[in-house]
């Protein structure tokens, strides 16, 4: 299983589904159960939500900083 691709995948889904989002906040196993289809062993559950929660936070940071360049440049 590529975990990478995993990632890209949930990534893509909650990023777009603010239902979504809350309930990765809420229960990050079931959202991701949820997402990806099926049943993961622990140890690869895990890392796909610390990958989720690193790139969505990563996105949150860049899309901040684009608003600011974005006042700034006005």
């Amino acid at each position: 299983m590529d975990v990478k691709e995993q990632i890209k995948k949930a990534v893509d889904s909650i990023s777009k589904d603010k239902k979504l989002q809350e309930q990765f906040q809420k229960d990050p196993v079931k959202a991701l159960e949820s997402v990806l289809g099926v049943d993961l062993p622990d140890d690869v559950i895990n890392q796909v939500i610390q990958g989720v929660k690193a790139k969505l936070t990563a996105d949150n940071v860049s899309d901040a900083v684009d608003a600011i360049k974005g006042i700034f440049n006005k």
